[in-house]
Parts: structure tokens; sequence; C-alpha cells
């Protein structure tokens, strides 16, 4: 059990009668002098008809305070101040034993979660709109198997609709078997562009096109061979960028396409539950009066992306066995998968255990990023980029460094996901790459750095001897020590919320009362006890960085 386990114990067990456990809030003030914990007494005033000052008041004559070095009552709040120096010891002793493992948890012992996410198209460069949902769902991966859950991860590739059959027609009429194998999605999305301009003079080839699709359905042997080839050399374009953003290997790569035949079981599920209804030859389920009805099956009798959608869920559920499965895709289809729950839930599933894991746009100068609009790089361009800023300034700061290729890769592509997952995810993000590389600030090359500067001081580390009861605390250094303390409930918290940036914003604020501590004291002195001290504190800090931003999906080099 935690500290904050501990005092909201202490607190229902004073008012156990009055209040649920629940209820309790443990808050940290805004100025750490008021103390390290306080806890609101306003909550508690409506059910216990007192004053919240006088609640406080009574908490603090009944709490055990042999567990506390001082508690205060300030203007209806409970302040409470920990007894430091065990604190001191226990945190920095289970982090030397415990080490990258420190932080891990069984709560999600015998419990399994899927997770889809990334899913690009087929037969495109992997686009900026992408970026997103593989770095959030790479995070959120990694973050459920710290909890100990069993997790598997899933790329739903857009592999299946009528634009495959348009570039089957482009390839057969315009392509080049060497530039597909070359530049694989570039040359196939070349030919997919080339075809509408063509379509522009002559309207006839959109049924040519259409013609493709239709043998893609009916099995054709060409057309199947075709689209598998494009697949094929996409995934192998999309490994590529896989590699260089450091995400791990997906449990399948089954798109729209495997599920497209399973589609029409969900269909005749439906109707033999006489939940279908003709609308203009359409069919459709209505799911409530307060939605539009969610449209299953076309006028023509093809399945549309909703039906595809269903039969995978119903297929996962069936193979996983999942406790739930996470679905990383953009605000805008927030309409899509609240049908997809009613519509789940008219079929007898519990669609509660769908989460949908929502995330809002990448832009630039206020506007979208868009490789379609050319209104940006894609992101191989944009990953580029940063790594070419980032070997510029490794240039200029440290010129002799081994490893500069290695390392700007770190740096770069480490600056572009932690950009992303520092803030909120359901909010939009503002991108500019200087700023995002920026040694300063809230930033992955800040918080890479504060690393840096702790293994430098690590070539001076001897011993974890410490005689603790020595050991002088000022403010700075009780700042690293509770960040440290609470890494674990930050664990749970980034879970519980679906929330990478709780880690993220973490990271950043252990980095700055590190660098703070780091500025107001001389780590390496005359005195041996306090330089261990210091020395065992920052390697403990540096554990739980580089622990923290290998969950985000970001490497931490030794030098840069």
């Amino acid at each position: 059990m935690n500290i904050k386990e501990e005092i909201k114990k202490d607190i229902y067990n004073i008012l156990k009668d009055q209040v649920q456990l629940e209820d309790i809030i443990i808050e940290k003030p805004k100025d750490k002098k008021m103390g390290d914990y306080a806890i609101p007494c306003f909550q508690f005033s409506k059910i216990l008809k007192k004053n919240p000052i006088d609640i406080a008041n009574t908490i603090k004559e009944n709490i055990p305070t042999s567990k506390y070095q001082k508690i205060e009552v300030v203007g209806g709040y409970l302040n409470i101040f920990l007894e430091k120096k065990v604190i001191v010891s226990s945190t920095l002793n289970r982090i030397m034993t415990e080490l990258d493992h420190y932080g891990s948890n069984d709560i999600g012992k015998g419990k399994n979660i899927v997770v889809e996410y990334s899913s690009p198209n087929i037969a495109k460069p992997f686009g900026i709109g992408h970026l997103r949902s593989t770095v959030i769902g790479e995070a959120l991966k990694n973050i459920y198997l710290k909890n100990g859950y069993q997790v598997y991860s899933l790329n739903f590739l857009g592999d299946y609709g009528t634009q495959f059959g348009k570039v089957m027609y482009a390839y057969i009429t315009w392509g080049d078997e060497q530039k597909v194998k070359e530049n694989p999605t570039q040359e196939l999305k070349n030919l997919y562009v080339k075809f509408h301009e063509e379509a522009k003079k002559d309207p006839a080839l959109e049924e040519e096109g259409r013609k493709w699709f239709r043998r893609l359905e009916e099995k054709d042997e060409e057309a199947i061979g075709l689209w598998s080839w494009f697949k094929e050399e996409s995934l192998k374009d999309f490994k590529k960028t896989y590699h260089i953003l450091g995400t791990t290997e997906f449990n399948d790569y089954n798109g729209e396409s495997y599920y497209k035949d399973k589609a029409y079981d969900v269909i005749n599920l439906l109707e033999k539950k006489d939940l279908l209804e003709e609308s203009q030859g359409a069919k459709v389920v209505n799911i409530g009066e307060d939605i539009i009805p969610a449209l299953i099956q076309k006028s023509d009798g093809t399945s549309i992306y909703i039906t595809r959608d269903l039969a995978a869920y119903i297929d996962r559920l069936e193979k996983y066995k999942f406790d739930e499965i996470l679905y990383v895709v953009g605000n805008e289809q927030a309409l899509h998968f609240e049908q997809i729950k009613r519509v789940l839930n008219k079929l007898g599933y519990q669609s509660d255990k769908l989460k949908y894991i929502n995330f809002g746009l990448l832009l630039q100068n206020g506007k979208k990023m868009s490789t379609r609009g050319g209104t940006s790089l894609n992101l191989q361009e944009l990953l580029d980029s940063a790594m070419n800023l980032a070997r510029k300034y490794i240039e200029e700061k440290n010129p002799t460094l081994e490893n500069k290729d290695e390392v700007s890769k770190m740096i770069g592509v480490g600056a572009v996901i932690f950009n992303d997952l520092k803030n909120y995810r359901t909010n939009d993000i503002e991108f500019n790459l200087e700023e995002t590389l920026s040694f300063t600030g809230n930033t992955g090359p800040y918080v890479q750095y504060t690393n840096t500067r702790i293994n430098s001081l690590l070539e001076h580390y001897t011993s974890s001897n410490i005689d603790y009861d020595r050991i002088e605390l000022n403010e700075y250094i009780w700042n690293v020590i509770i960040d440290l303390y609470e890494f674990p409930e930050i664990i749970q918290k980034s879970r519980a919320e679906y929330d990478p940036s709780e880690l993220a914003k973490y990271l950043l604020n252990l980095s700055s009362d590190y660098n703070k501590l780091y500025a107001s004291v001389k780590m390496l002195n005359e005195e041996e006890n306090k330089t261990n001290f210091y020395l065992v504190l920052s390697k403990c800090s540096g554990i739980v960085l580089t622990e923290g931003m290998r969950l985000l999906g970001i490497k931490m080099p030794n030098k840069m």
C-alpha cells in the first residue's frame, strides 16, 4: 500500500460511518510549503452537515500522527507533511533493487487487452494522420504491459475498397514493376493520382476502376495477385517507418479485406434477430431516437465500413477473449463508434468493453497537416527533417560525439513522439519543428539531456552505502524524492485514464526538479556519504526517466 492509500484508509477509519472511501480526495498543494498532500474537507460538509474546518480538525485529532511529520488545518484543508527520511531511504532502496522493474505491478494479471492502432492505408505513403494513432497506441500498449496485462496489438490496415480497383487499372495501364519495387507506396500513390487525372479527360475510366474492384471481390486470380503484391510491398514500406519510430511488431495486420466475408455473417445475425429495417433500398438498424440509424448494407447489397468493424469486434472477442479493446482513432469517429456500441448492445454483446481512445489533429500554423492536400511533409519527410535538425544541433554543441547518426535518430524521432504524447490526446497539437527539438522547455530533448547529465555524473559512482541519518534534506532533494516515489502511481493513473500525457508531464516535472537540485548543490564533494547519496539519487532518477521514456516509445542516448 502506498502513502496516499494509507492516508485515505486512516481518514476512512475516522469517518467510515458517514463517507465512502472514494469520497476522499487527495491533492498536491500548488505551494509545496503547504504540505506534501492536502485533503479538501469541503466535499464532506454536505454529508456531515458540518463546517469543513471543523471536519479537518476532527480528522487531525484522530489520525495516527506517528506516521506523519506534521499535520495542519488551513482553511478547510487538512495538510499533511510526510516523514521524509523514511520515504527517502525506502524509495531509493526500492529503485536500486527493482531497477527498470520499478513501477511494474500485477493489476492486470489474468486480463487480456487488445489495442487497435496505426492502421495506415496500403498503396499510399504512411501519412501524417496516422502518426498520432501510432505513437498513442504504442505508448498505451507499453503502459498496459507495465501494469501486468496481456496485450495484443492489431494493425487494421485500410486495404479494401474501390480505390484499389483504380490502382490496379492504373498499374496495368501505366505501371512499372521496378519503380513499384524501389518505392512502393509513393509509386502506387502516383499511379492513383494519374488515374484521376486521366479520368477527368475520360470519365469512362471510373467504370474500369469499378470493374477491377469487382474482379477483386469475385476473387479473380489476377486481381488478387496484384492486390496481394500491393499489400506486401506497402507493408515493407510501413515496417521501415515503424522501425524508425521504434514501434514494436503487431500481433496481426488483418485489415478490412479480412472481414469482408465475415461482415455478411453479421448481416445474417442482425436479420435473424429481426433488427434490420429497409431504408431507401439499404438496410439499417435503428439504435435510438437521439442518433441516426446505423447503415449496415448498401442498396446494392455490399457491406460497408461499420459492418466490417462489427465483424472485427466479434472475431477478436472470440480469438483474444479480451477484457477491453481499445480503438485509437481520431475525434471525428465519435458517431461511428457510438453506433457500433449500440448495435453490439442490440446483438447482446457487452459494448462497455469497447473503449474509443480518440485524439485530435496535428496542426501546422493552426491548420490541419495534410499530405493529401500538399500542405505538409509526409511522415517520412517529417522524421527525416527532425533527425537532420538534431544532427545539426549535435554538430554545433558536441562535434566530437560518437555515433552521431544513431543519437540524431534518438533525439529527432524522440522529439516528434514526445511532442505528441505530452499533450492530452483529445486536444489538437500545433507542430513546430524547431520548438519540438529545443533542449530547453517542455520537450523530449530536455528529458534526454537531463539523463545524459546524470550519466556524466555516474562516471564517478562507486558505492550505494549511505548513512541516511546524516543526510540533511532540503526542498530540492525532497521534490525529486517525492517525484520518484510517485512513479508507480503515475503508471497506474496513465493506464486508468488511457492517457500517456500523464506520464510525459511527470517526466518533464522530474527532469525540472532534478535540474534544480543539480544547480543548487555540489553533487561531487569532499564528504563521501553526501556524494554517495547524490549519486544514488541521480542513478535512481536516471532509471525512472529512462523507463518512463521507454514506455512512451522513446530511446535515451547515453551522451548527446
